[in-house]
C-alpha cells in the first residue's frame, strides 16, 4: 500500500533543474534513506512533499488520514516559550479534542436519544485516539523523551531563545517524537547529537512501527536504520533496496557499466561517421552511407553525468608559535554559575586533540574560554607567544548576502575572480556561489565558512563540530586536509570515524563537567 505517491515531479531553482519528471512511492513499513551530495535537492524534496514548497509541476498524493511529522532544522521557535511549553505544544491537537469532548457532553443536555448516541460514538473515537497518542500520560512522556535527548539536563524551564543550534534541534526532535505522527520525515536529525543520544534515536527508529524518510550523511546510522535508499542526483531520483552500503555497491557497478557502454557507443559512432564520410560521395556505396547516417540520427546517445566539483581544502599555516599554545591551571568555566570542576590542561604546539562528551557538558564553552572569547569563572589561563586562533563555530547567523559578498567581506583586496575560484575549490557551484547564504543548505554554508577560515594563515585551528551537514566527500577531504595541516588542532566531534587516525589525544569532557 502506497502512503505517499509523487508523480512526474519537476522543479527548478535559479535556472537549474533540480528534479525532472521524478516519481516516488513510500510504502507501508519502508524505512527510507534519502541520500546525495550537498546541494543536490534532498531538503527541497522534503519541503515539496510536506507542501512547504510548491513544485513547478507534478502531483503529491498522501493517503487519507495520514499525519506526517517533519523535522526541519530551520524551524523558528517562538520567543518567550520554555522548552516544556514547546514540548506540550506537541499535544495541542489532543487538547483541542478534549475541548470537543467537553462541548459534546454539554450538548447532550438538550439532545434526542439518536443525537446523544451519535455524540457518544464521536466521543469514543476521540478518546481512543487521545489514548493511543498518550494524552493521559503527557507529563511522563515529556519527562521520558526529555531525559532521553538530554533536555532535562538543559532545564525544561529554560527559554528557547537562549538555546544553541544543537539544543534547538533536540527540542524540535523531542516535540516531533511526542506528536507520534504516522510518518516521520527527518532532515539530518543526528546533527548536534552526541553518541548517547544518537544511540537512543537509532533504537527508537529500529522499533518504530510506521514508515519514515531520513536525510543523513551519518553512514553508520543510515546502515543501521534504513531498508530502502533513494539517491538524489539532480535531476533524477533513483530507488535502491537495502541499506547505504548495498546502495553504494550497486551504484558503483552501474556507473562502471554506464562508462563501458558509453565508450562502446563512442567507438561505434566514430566508425559509422568515418564510413559515411568516406562513402557518401560514391555512387556505388551512397546507399550504405545513407543507411548508416540514418542509424546515427536515430541512435539514443548515452550521456555521462558531468563530474560534480569535489571540495579541496587546504589550511594555510601561520608563523611558528611558542611551544605552549594554551595552559590553564585550576580553570573553571561557566556563565553565571560554574559548569566544570577545576581543570589543568596544556595544549602544546603541533598537538591534535579531539574534545568529546555528551552535548551540554560545556565543550563549546571550554573552546570559547580557552580563546578568551568569554571569561572564565576562576583559575589562570596563559597563551603562548604568536598564537593565532582560527575558529570554526558550530553555527553562525545566516547573512542576507551572496556567497561572493560574504567571502569578499573577509578578503576585500581580492578580485572577483579570486573570490569565485576560492569558493569553487570548496566544492560550490556557480549557482551556489551567486546565491544568498540564507538559502543554501547546511552543507553548502559549512563549505563557505571553511573557505573563509582556510584562506587566512592560522597556527591553531579550533573547530566546533565542523562535520555537521557535510557530505561524505567533503568529510573525507576535510580529514585529509587536517591530517596534512602542520599546526595545532582542537576539534569538537561526535564522529569517531572522523577523528580516529587524525588526532593524537582525546579529551573527554565527562572528566571535568559538573553536568555529568
Amino acid at each position: 500500500m502506497s502512503i505517499l505517491t509523487v508523480e512526474h515531479l519537476s522543479h527548478g531553482f535559479g535556472g537549474r533543474e533540480i528534479f525532472e519528471d521524478v516519481s516516488f512511492r513510500l510504502l507501508k513499513g519502508e524505512k527510507i534513506g534519502l541520500v546525495g551530495a550537498n546541494g543536490e535537492g534532498k531538503s527541497t524534496f522534503m519541503k515539496i512533499i510536506t507542501r512547504n514548497l510548491e513544485p513547478d509541476s507534478g502531483k503529491i498524493i498522501w493517503s487519507n488520514k495520514v499525519k506526517s511529522g517533519y523535522l526541519d532544522q530551520h524551524t523558528v521557535l517562538e520567543k518567550g516559550k520554555t522548552i516544556k511549553d514547546v514540548l506540550q505544544d506537541a499535544y495541542s491537537e489532543l487538547f483541542d479534542m478534549e475541548k470537543t469532548i467537553n462541548d459534546a457532553y454539554m450538548k447532550m443536555c438538550d439532545c434526542s436519544e439518536e443525537e446523544t448516541n451519535a455524540l457518544l460514538d464521536e466521543i469514543g473515537e476521540l478518546q481512543d485516539y487521545m489514548e493511543h497518542h498518550d494524552f493521559y500520560l503527557i507529563d511522563s512522556k515529556i519527562d521520558e523523551v526529555g531525559q532521553a535527548l538530554g533536555l532535562k539536563d538543559i532545564g525544561l524551564e529554560r527559554d528557547v531563545e537562549e538555546l544553541s543550534g544543537g539544543q534547538r534541534t533536540k527540542v524540535l526532535l523531542a516535540k516531533l517524537l511526542l506528536e507520534k505522527p504516522d510518518i516521520l520525515l527527518l532532515d539530518e536529525p543526528t546533527n548536534y547529537l552526541d553518541a548517547e543520544h544518537i544511540s537512543w534515536l537509532k533504537n527508537y527508529l529500529l522499533n518504530y512501527e510506521n514508515a519514515f524518510i531520513l536525510i543523513s550523511h551519518d553512514i553508520p546510522f543510515l546502515n543501521d536504520v534504513v531498508n530502502v535508499i533513494y539517491h538524489v542526483e539532480a535531476p533524477k531520483l533513483t530507488r535502491y533496496v537495502g541499506n547505504y552500503d548495498e546502495f553504494k555497491r550497486v551504484y558503483e557497478i552501474e556507473q562502471k557499466q554506464l562508462e563501458a557502454a558509453y565508450q562502446r557507443q563512442v567507438k561505434e559512432i566514430e566508425k559509422l561517421e568515418d564510413f559515411v564520410a568516406r562513402n557518401k560521395a560514391r555512387v556505388a556505396t551512397r546507399g550504405m552511407a545513407n543507411s548508416r547516417a540514418k542509424k546515427l540520427e536515430k541512435m539514443e546517445r548515452i550521456e555521462l553525468r558531468a563530474q560534480k566539483p569535489k571540495p579541496e581544502f587546504n589550511f594555510l599555516l601561520g608563523k611558528t608559535p611558542s611551544r605552549v599554545i594554551v595552559e590553564v591551571k585550576d580553570f573553571v568555566i561557566g556563565y553565571e554559575d560554574a559548569i566544570s570542576a577545576p581543570m589543568n590542561l596544556t595544549l602544546e604546539k603541533g598537538m591534535k586533540i579531539a574534545l568529546t562528551g555528551a552535548n551540554g557538558l560545556g565543550k563549546s564553552t571550554l573552546l570559547k574560554s580557552l580563546m578568551e572569547l568569554i571569561p572564565s569563572i576562576s583559575g589562570t589561563l596563559h597563551h603562548g607567544e604568536h598564537v593565532d586562533f582560527g575558529y570554526f563555530e558550530q553555527e553562525t547567523k545566516n547573512e542576507n548576502l551572496t556567497c561572493i559578498d560574504a567571502l569578499w567581506n573577509h578578503y576585500p583586496m581580492w578580485t572577483q575572480y579570486e573570490v569565485r575560484t576560492a569558493l569553487a575549490k570548496c566544492g560550490l557551484t556557480t549557482d551556489q556561489i551567486e546565491s544568498k547564504v540564507m538559502v543554501l543548505s547546511g552543507g553548502e554554508q559549512a563549505k563557505l565558512r571553511l573557505c573563509i577560515l582556510m584562506n587566512y594563515p592560522h597556527n591553531v585551528l579550533v573547530l566546533d563540530e565542523p562535520t555537521n551537514h557535510l557530505d561524505q566527500d567533503a568529510k573525507d577531504e576535510l580529514k585529509r586536509a587536517l591530517k596534512e595541516y602542520k599546526g595545532t588542532l582542537l576539534l569538537v566531534c561526535h564522529e569517531p570515524d572522523f577523528y580516529e587516525g587524525l588526532v593524537d589525544e582525546v579529551w573527554d569532557m565527562r572528566k571535568y563537567s559538573l553536568k555529568v
